[in-house]
């Protein structure tokens, strides 16, 4: 028998469970996430391996989901410098490329910029002639001087000719394995934050390496050695280690949709709210269809605008490992910050000296973790009962905000802090718990599907609409096939179709979204 591997790397646990190629779950493990992320992973891998009595050989496929290229992005490390060539001279002079970008993450990309010749109106025409010429010149004066390029076309989602352009003509001069990012495969039409996105995806291809070798190599020290691996996008689907090497910036945000998923399949849910509570945060998204729900607006990534597709999440400073504080005058506050992996250590359940939020769970009797009494010794019943009326009310405004509809929801709990949850909440109809909760991310990144996804501008006074949208499911299925699914088992997902008002031809945006089974 044949089974599959899942890891998830969060900022406080490592989590891994094996699961046969039904998605029974065979056996899961959690530890604690490590600074080095490998050891961590390894250590997971080899754990969940011993605990299931099953050989590394009979694993055919293993998921990683991870928040490496995340961190990078908010702590401004590990990121390479960057060329950026914007195709849309003269039309885009006035707002020139890393427009309110914060100082600090420019000085971390030592970029390089240029806004050349080209780029399209929105109905394929060109703005000004693509000059090959210019762009020889110009990666001739840069050669030596930036790790990656980022080429952005205005339109180029329309027509990626001019991209395509460039990314051939870096290669010739820099090498086919010089990392290259085009636009038209990043983000949406918007140019700004489509360029923003490239360029992170850009600045993140040392990050990805150093990742994707990390997981190959903690696969091959535990003996799998027959495991195709594959990395989990942020739209809840996977991709392969080739394609996530040139899309780093995809894997942004599959910490959270790994849980939705995860929840959705012990739930057998297919429309709730997902509340997945780590160590150190609380996660929350709407699950439609049996997928995240996506963000509709711009995304800030590190406080940068980006509009590539990420899920709907909410994010709160509230975890486990959340630390408690009562102040001078009585009042209580729980987070943001939290001990994080050093729970075991710091939290006075595991004889430490730091009050957090599951000292207060274990103190109201929500959860037996460590000791009891060394918490009631510690933990006055006032302070607990204001702590957890603060938890309470935390997750409770945070639901009502993801929340679209009016009346109560169903609430679907998952994560490895789910514990210090009370037993009931406001506006919400009934909670879903599962014994597997505590490692629902890890279960949702090993039963994934590849997805691939395609947006484009399209005037349907030229174009059918029927030809139009199946051109749109044509090109994302090609997207899942070069991330790794099975030509033969792709299929239809969503469809979105938006009127542009301000746009002739009777113009409309599609985003057409498809999935697939594992090439195998």
């Amino acid at each position: 028998m044949k089974y599959r591997l899942g890891v998830d790397v969060g900022g406080t646990n490592t989590d891994a469970v094996i699961l046969t190629n039904d998605n029974h779950v065979v056996a899961h493990t959690k530890s604690h996430t490590t600074t080095d992320i490998q050891s961590g992973i390894a250590r997971s891998i080899q754990q969940v391996l011993q605990t299931s009595n099953i050989d590394g050989n009979q694993l055919d496929v293993a998921m990683l989901g991870t928040t490496q290229c995340t961190n990078a992005i908010v702590e401004r490390k590990n990121l390479i410098s960057v060329g950026v060539i914007r195709l849309g001279y003269p039309a885009t002079l006035s707002l020139p490329p890393f427009t309110e970008w914060t100082a600090d993450l420019v000085t971390a990309l030592h970029p390089l910029a240029a806004t050349l010749h080209g780029g399209n109106e929105f109905d394929g025409r060109p703005i000004s002639p693509f000059d090959p010429a210019e762009v020889k010149n110009l990666l001739k004066k840069w050669a030596g001087k930036v790790d990656s390029l980022a080429v952005i076309g205005v339109f180029s989602p329309v027509n990626d000719q001019q991209e395509q352009a460039v990314a051939k003509l870096s290669h010739q001069l820099y090498g086919d394995d010089f990392p290259v990012s085009c636009s038209s495969a990043i983000g949406s039409l918007g140019l700004i934050e489509r360029e923003n996105a490239t360029i992170l995806n850009s600045a993140l291809n040392q990050v990805m390496n150093k990742t994707a070798n990390g997981f190959i190599n903690s696969l091959q020290q535990a003996g799998i050695v027959n495991a195709t691996p594959y990395l989990c996008q942020n739209d809840g689907t996977l991709m392969s280690i080739e394609y996530a090497r040139k899309h780093p910036i995809l894997t942004i945000g599959s910490g959270p949709t790994n849980s939705i998923r995860g929840a959705a399949y012990l739930s057998s849910l297919k429309n709730a709210i997902v509340l997945d509570i780590g160590g150190t945060t609380a996660d929350l998204g709407a699950l439609v269809n049996g997928f995240p729900r996506e963000s509709s607006v711009a995304v800030e990534v590190g406080g940068i605008r980006t509009n590539f597709r990420m899920p709907d999440i909410l994010s709160v400073g509230l975890g486990g490992g959340s630390i408690v504080r009562q102040s001078a005058d009585g009042k209580v506050t729980v987070g943001p910050d939290s001990v994080g992996y050093q729970i075991e250590e710091r939290a006075v359940c595991f004889g430490g000296d730091t009050v957090t939020a599951t000292d207060i769970a274990v103190r109201l009797g929500l959860a037996t973790v460590g000791d009891p009494e060394l918490v009631k010794q510690k933990v006055s019943l006032e302070l607990a009962q204001q702590a957890g009326q603060q938890i309470k009310e935390t997750l409770e405004e945070s639901i009502d905000s993801v929340k679209t509809e009016a009346g109560d929801a169903d609430l679907l709990l998952v994560g490895g802090g789910a514990i210090i949850a009370p037993q009931q909440l406001t506006g919400v109809g009934h909670i879903f718990r599962d014994p597997l909760g505590a490692v629902a991310n890890a279960i949702g990144a090993s039963i994934a599907q590849i997805g691939g996804e395609y947006e484009r501008l399209y005037a349907y006074d030229q174009i059918h609409r029927k030809e139009a949208l199946n051109d749109a499911e044509e090109k994302a299925a090609v997207q899942a096939v070069q991330a790794g699914a099975d030509p033969a088992t792709t299929k239809l997902m969503a469809v979105e179709e938006t009127p542009i008002a301000y746009a002739p031809g009777n113009s409309h945006k599609v985003k057409v979204k498809v999935v697939g089974e594992i090439q195998r």
